[in-house]
């Protein structure tokens, strides 16, 4: 599939610039198999340049570009006395950038492609972007050997824009394609001990990030976790010291899987490819390596109750097992979740994932003190059988929220505590397009967590789940990003960069959602007259291939 977007190579812009405000795109066309499909959308400026985006099994990218007319573009405000719309309530909009923006062999992917995508970002008026660091790029072949070329080179392209950036560590492995694996000094270490990553009730590991068990034991060629972790931002810091404050402005640290505040409950083959349309399970407990195994037989030692350390709940289910049936651990009345021990066991569990978190807040806090940044972590949004009495999709998460007890209160407490940021996602989603059997409501877990962000004080950064077309899936961000519903957040990222991000399908809903949250108070002047035509054209250009994110 290849995907054009065009843009005049004869912009006329009347009396004011109006190309870094009012941006839409002009002519789409779409090639299947030598038929072509158009698509055209009147605007008032058009984006300047030529994208194709091949969409193969070896996913190229070819973008024919001017650097010369974006160029011009990007900077046309500054020569015109242009008057940029404001964010509503102080908002900052910010954009994510592939997940492969740097490969596993340290070079910028797709480097030409990123720098006109991030330039047309930059012309619609989106304030930075977010980049994911990864521990297996960074860190790749042995313990504290640090290879940061290519993420300084994609900073340097955005410090060029003007941009900000906000740089997400990522200790993880992704859980969906492209994969990148963690370190692979760590790989060789867990072949020879799987027990530094968590454990399934059937022995399964879960090899995308460690257990946070292992956190403070000499398990990494006699340093902990947590020591290995303060040396990557360690020498971060050193590496991106000319960019902090006035281009980098954030940073997030990663807390397990997709670097959220959780366990990997999740995880199997068959709950990888259910579908939107399909009814998620209540998830396992991840509670069985030795290590965890260890601290929970303490726990209920000093407790008196040392049978109760022996293992997590014989009658919890399976991955995709659903939590309706009447006989396992979440039945709604006389669930074991209700009994003494489910309490004793519940509690442990989600206290050991907030100690965990507040370890790595603390680290990342006191690492960045002395810097003019702002560090956050994710908090995750399990909402499915939010609306049954034991939530079990958060309990197997780690999160002990039930129709009892707050879960969330403790874990806000804990960013307040650390003055780090919360960054929660799931803002595009909303209770009328989830399936009535999942029991599910993101909009009432959503309200419950910026709830406690409220209480506690603390700021909110906002994100979709994933990238939509469908207006009802714009339609819900705005409705959390503007008014009380959007007290409190101070940033907004969409995710994220890529071939669908840009195609025909998707980039005019982007376009007009951005258009959305601004504040246009234009006055007749700023209009274009009928004399103030644009006209449509190829820009002239090299043809620039690329593989796509």
């Amino acid at each position: 599939m290849e995907v054009s977007i065009i843009r005049s190579s004869d912009v006329l812009l009347g009396r004011r610039d109006l190309g870094s405000r009012v941006v839409g795109v002009c002519t789409f066309s779409k090639t299947f198999n030598a038929k072509t499909y158009s698509f055209k959308k009147k605007s008032n400026v058009c984006l300047g340049q030529t994208f194709t985006w091949s969409s193969r099994k070896s996913a190229c990218l070819n973008i024919k570009a001017s650097a010369a007319a974006l160029t011009e573009a990007v900077s046309a405000d500054k020569v015109c006395g242009t008057r940029r719309s404001r964010p509503i309530d102080g908002l900052k909009l910010y954009v994510g950038m592939p997940v492969d923006a740097v490969s596993d062999s340290r070079t910028v992917n797709h480097a030409r492609a990123i720098a006109t995508g991030l330039k047309a970002l930059k012309l619609l008026g989106v304030d930075g972007v977010e980049l994911p660091i990864w521990w297996g790029v960074v860190e790749k072949e042995a313990n504290g050997k640090y290879d940061w070329t290519g993420y300084l080179a994609v900073t340097e392209m955005i410090q060029k824009l003007g941009m900000k950036l906000h740089v997400s560590f990522c200790f993880h492995a992704p859980s969906m394609e492209p994969k990148i694996s963690l370190p692979n000094w760590v790989c060789r270490i867990g072949e020879l001990d799987p027990s530094i990553f968590y454990t399934d009730r059937s022995g399964h590991q879960y090899k995308d990030c460690l257990s946070l068990a292992v956190d403070d034991l000499p398990v990494l060629d006699g340093k902990t976790p947590l020591q290995v972790y303060q040396g990557f931002l360690d020498s971060f810091k050193s590496a991106f010291s000319k960019f902090m404050d006035s281009t980098i402005t954030g940073i997030s640290i990663g807390f397990g899987p997709d670097g959220e505040l959780r366990y990997p409950s999740h995880h199997d083959e068959a709950s990888k490819t259910t579908t939107t349309k399909q009814l998620i399970g209540a998830g396992e407990f991840q509670c069985y390596d030795k290590n965890m195994l260890t601290h929970l037989k303490q726990h209920a030692e000093v407790n008196g109750n040392p049978l109760w350390g022996l293992g997590g709940p014989h009658d919890a289910p399976s991955y995709n097992d659903l939590p309706t049936s009447s006989t396992n651990f979440f039945k709604e009345i006389g669930g074991s979740w209700e009994s003494t021990y489910g309490d004793f066991f519940l509690s442990w569990y989600s206290k050991q994932l907030i100690t965990h978190g507040d370890r790595l807040l603390s680290l990342a806090s006191t690492t960045f003190r002395d810097s003019p940044i702002t560090v956050s972590g994710k908090v995750p949004l399990m909402h499915h059988w939010f609306k049954t009495r034991s939530h079990p999709a958060e309990l197997t998460a780690g999160i002990y929220n039930t129709i009892h007890r707050d879960g969330y209160d403790e874990m806000i407490k804990m960013f307040s505590t650390n003055s780090c940021k919360v960054i929660l996602p799931g803002m595009n989603l909303c209770d009328e397009h989830q399936p009535n059997e999942s029991l599910s409501s993101p909009e009432s877990l959503l309200a419950q967590i910026m709830s406690s962000c409220r209480k506690h004080g603390v700021e909110i950064m906002g994100q979709n789940s994933w990238a939509s077309d469908a207006t009802s899936s714009f339609e819900q961000m705005k409705k959390n990003l503007q008014g009380e519903n959007g007290s409190g957040i101070s940033l907004f990222t969409y995710q994220r960069m890529g071939v669908y991000f840009f195609s025909p399908e998707h980039f005019p809903s982007f376009t007009n959602f951005v258009r959305n949250l601004r504040e246009m108070e234009l006055d007749e002047d700023d209009l274009p007259g009928k004399e103030e035509a644009v006209a449509s054209g190829f820009l002239s250009g090299r043809n620039l291939q690329e593989p796509a994110a």
